[in-house]
């Protein structure tokens, strides 16, 4: 019996099956990022509503302001893990780019002519970082709503402690601003890739 030939492989057809894998994780890391941004906005903006509302029906807002702040920190938590999702995903979408970039610069190597067709190449690439991207950009938003949780979350908890004061408003200022600047440095921080 004749030994069983090993099947022919051909290069070009595996490289355009794994440029077309990983041309599909670049689309998927951009859809979900959209909808992880989507999610959080839909989600703060309807909780925001409801306690809006119910603060206007009830006579006593001292009696619900330690749920409103537990509600408001909740809220500055999923803020947090959103930026989480945002900043992977966005490496994610970065190292997907690296691996499709890889693939041109072999057939770049071997075909030199099609150089020119490439605006994105490993030197050119945009850096997972990119100030004014589409991904800055969201997760921006996210840290500015997010920090409004921070400081709404402390003026809820400082009204159930007591009455607002002058000094209260400092409290609550200081929760917006280092609110808002961590939230900014845990998203800078995650916003790297091969983790």
């Amino acid at each position: 019996m004749p030994p069983k030939s090993s099947p022919k492989l051909n290069a070009d057809e595996i490289l355009k099956a794994e440029y077309g894998y990983i041309s599909d994780t670049v689309f998927q890391a951009n859809e979900d990022r959209s909808r992880v941004a989507s999610f959080y906005f839909v989600t703060v903006g309807s909780l925001v509503a409801a306690i809006l509302g119910s603060v206007f029906s009830t006579n006593d807002l001292k009696s619900v302001a330690l749920a409103f702040a537990g509600l408001f920190a909740i809220l500055t938590v999923l803020g947090a893990l959103t930026l989480a999702q945002l900043a992977r995903l966005r490496a994610a979408w970065h190292e997907s780019a690296e691996a499709m970039n890889r693939i041109k610069e072999y057939y770049i190597s071997l075909n030199k002519e099609i150089e020119p067709a490439f605006k994105w190449r490993a030197a050119t690439l945009p850096p997972t970082d990119k100030p004014y991207s589409i991904a800055n950009l969201m997760a921006g938003e996210v840290v500015f709503l997010s920090a409004i949780t921070c400081a709404a979350a402390a003026y809820f908890l400082l009204l159930s402690l007591g009455d607002i004061v002058w000094w209260s408003w400092l409290l609550i200022t200081a929760a917006l601003l280092f609110g808002g600047f961590s939230l900014w440095l845990w998203y800078k921080h995650l916003l790297v890739d091969n983790q």
